[in-house]
């Protein structure tokens, strides 16, 4: 097995609101390889974001670490407390792509001002104001913006959407980090711009080695770009796998539901799928398997006990009693039975 770049260890995360503590993240278990893609993904609310902001220290000022590990390159980043120790770790080492471009960008400064003022932060002093902006246009470049030298002289306003994100997508490249951070990367833009901006990423992944991570509740937007997928639900990740196995072989009731969700599995003339329920109260202590209300093949013991980690394969595992030798047989949707049966025929 390939050492992680990044690894999780029973991270829990706590928000200190309104006098009541929110368990954020709860006991989340999870490995990152180096040079992977890898899809988050779930419902909003789910800890998708929590998870990547404990990476660089920007969770909330009411948001701690109340148990666990970040381990990255051997160092427990849970361990940092003071802005000097992450400046090591942010833009250097990870950096994000925000989910808004729109509010991403400063509307005071030009793009070209946005894009040297990482590079110059990256130097340490060590590039000059000249250097920075060269650089700058070589990373407009990377990303596609034609007429550098003109569009680095305008203003946030002057661009798209599409246009905006790939500005925030240089900016994150302009840190040179070894892990990006993509949080909901395709946000507000078309469908046409979305495969633009997930292409963009996988080629500049390819070309400068990256390891990506994806935060994304639509598993159709990674199913082209993820490696291995981790799906989680009320701050746990419920089943990970590589992204054959996710969409082939899902394991867990809630990847059965999110898989279900998708339109490109709807019959014509009839309803699409949703969720049943709402997600629990991550204020109350959750007993049991926190997806048990809203699954309608729930077993007794998921409202009594929280499953462990059962292995399907060496790279699939999943959170579910389902998976015990002493559960009952429970056939998955008829959705997903339709993507395995596809899978097994062009296999």
């Amino acid at each position: 097995m390939t050492e992680p770049l990044l690894s999780v260890k029973d991270l829990s995360v706590r928000f200190r609101l309104r006098g009541r503590s929110l368990h954020a993240l709860r006991g989340v278990n999870l490995d990152i390889l180096p040079g992977e893609s890898l899809a988050i993904v779930g419902e909003s609310g789910s800890g998708k974001s929590v998870l990547v902001k404990t990476f660089m220290g920007l969770s909330d000022k009411n948001g701690y670490i109340d148990d666990g590990q970040i381990l990255y390159l051997g160092e427990d980043l849970a361990q940092y407390k003071t802005a000097r120790q992450w400046k090591k770790i942010r833009g250097r080492e990870i950096a994000m792509v925000m989910q808004d471009p729109m509010t991403a960008l400063n509307p005071l400064k030009t793009i070209g001002a946005q894009i040297e003022e990482a590079i110059l932060l990256r130097g340490d002093g060590k590039v000059s104001r000249s250097q920075a902006r060269a650089e700058s246009l070589t990373y407009l470049t990377d990303v596609g913006i034609d007429d550098p030298a003109r569009r680095a002289r305008q203003y946030p306003h002057e661009f798209s959407g599409g246009m905006r994100q790939r500005v925030v997508i240089a900016i994150a490249m302009a840190c040179r980090p070894r892990l990006l951070i993509c949080d909901e990367p395709t946000t507000a833009l078309d469908v046409t711009i979305q495969a633009q901006i997930l292409s963009l990423i996988k080629a500049l992944k390819d070309k400068n080695g990256l390891t990506c991570v994806y935060i994304t509740h639509d598993l159709g937007v990674v199913a082209n770009v993820a490696d291995r997928i981790a799906v989680m639900y009320a701050g746990e990740v419920v089943e990970v796998g590589t992204c054959e196995d996710i969409f082939y072989d899902p394991r867990h009731p809630y990847t059965w539901a999110l898989l279900s969700s998708l339109p490109q599995l709807g019959i014509k003339g009839e309803p699409l799928y949703s969720i049943h329920g709402t997600p629990p109260n991550l204020f109350d202590e959750i007993k049991g398997d926190a997806f048990a209300p809203r699954n309608p093949k729930a077993l007794r013991i998921d409202f009594e006990e929280n499953p462990p980690y059962f292995d399907v394969s060496p790279t699939h595992r999943a959170k579910t009693w389902l998976l015990d030798p002493r559960a009952p047989r429970v056939e998955p949707p008829e959705s997903v039975k339709k993507l395995q049966a596809n899978w097994t025929k062009e296999a």
